[in-house]
């Protein structure tokens, strides 16, 4: 059996950032204001290191680059997805994210952006951005350019447990009060389109108005499609939340004791929720980690929810199920 690769995360402070991260998961923050958790990350902005193990100090570019073979011997450039927890005390910007073309032309080759999100906690009566309400690109400029703001975005009612995703071109904003584990594309390109005219050392941080109005998928996908309930999902199971060009997310509640093979090219999971074991070592919320490929069984026990993700493999997966 291969070594799990255990990762330490990279934390960000964000001016909507808060403490949740330090006084909820345990980690050992770098102030009041940290935003985001990078735990699993090979992007140059957040490179996570294996922690402990043969590979220990090595950081997950690296690893990728030197031992594809833990990865299923894939032949891409980089790692191709970053996981992380976003602890949101007050409203993330009006953005939206580019598609792979248009980073790359754009942005110095970079991936594109389609990311998305299970929300750990959030408010009573909770709502997010997604969509907005311009029904051609004309009318879209001109309610941005006029600040028109609350007639374009469309607010989405949500509650702790539910799964969204978010396609590039689509206009998203995360609440104050809310915590989310994002999985996504391995990028950091983010459009701002607006940011409630917040300062930042005294200047208001950088819109993107251009480049937004370029990658702004008109009219918006309906809401219904992006946001849908993985609260009450059966226990002791494998419950795909998405399966898209970029990857595949699953929720599992262990109650007990649960095992299956890990058939992907790896696996990241990440413990949102209770602790456990797997195999004899002890794993906790908070802690996040790579199931190597041809690691075999994976042997679960104790009351914990774990949220995986892996690469979509085109056409039929290992796993034997057609796509």
């Amino acid at each position: 059996m291969k070594d799990i690769i255990f990762l330490t995360p990279v934390f960000k402070q964000m001016i909507w950032g808060g403490s949740r991260l330090g006084s909820q998961f345990g980690y050992d923050i770098p102030g009041d204001n940290t935003g985001e958790c990078w735990a699993v990350s090979a992007h140059p902005n957040g490179d996570c290191q294996v922690s402990e193990g043969s590979c220990k100090g090595m950081t997950l570019s690296q690893l990728w680059q030197s031992h594809p073979e833990l990865f299923g011997n894939p032949g891409a450039d980089r790692f191709p997805l970053l996981v992380k927890i976003i602890d949101a005390r007050d409203d993330l910007s009006i953005q939206v994210h580019p598609d792979d073309a248009y980073a790359k032309e754009n942005e110095n080759g970079s991936l594109g952006k389609t990311e998305c999100w299970y929300i750990l906690d959030c408010e009573e009566g909770a709502t997010l951005v997604a969509g907005h309400n311009a029904a051609t690109r004309q009318e879209l400029e001109q309610m941005i350019h006029e600040g028109r703001w609350d007639e374009l975005i469309r607010q989405v009612p949500v509650k702790k447990g539910d799964f969204i995703q978010i396609d590039p071109g689509t206009v998203h904003a995360i609440r104050g009060g809310m915590m989310i584990l994002e999985t996504q594309q391995s990028s950091d390109i983010t459009y701002r389109v607006y940011d409630y005219d917040r300062l930042t050392d005294g200047k208001p941080r950088e819109l993107h108005v251009k480049q937004s109005i370029d990658v702004i998928t008109v009219p918006a996908p309906s809401a219904g499609e992006s946001v849908k309930s993985a609260a009450e999902l059966p226990v002791n199971t494998l419950n795909e939340l998405i399966a898209c060009d970029y990857y595949r997310v699953w929720k599992l509640t262990v109650a007990g004791a649960f095992s299956f093979e890990q058939a992907y090219p790896f696996l990241i999971v990440s413990v949102v929720e209770g602790q456990g074991r797997i195999g004899d070592r002890e794993i906790k919320k908070g802690d996040h980690f790579i199931l190597p490929d041809g690691f075999g069984e994976a042997e679960l026990t104790g009351d914990m929810t774990l949220i995986m993700s892996s690469v979509n493999q085109a056409g039929t997966g290992k796993d034997g199920e057609e796509r």
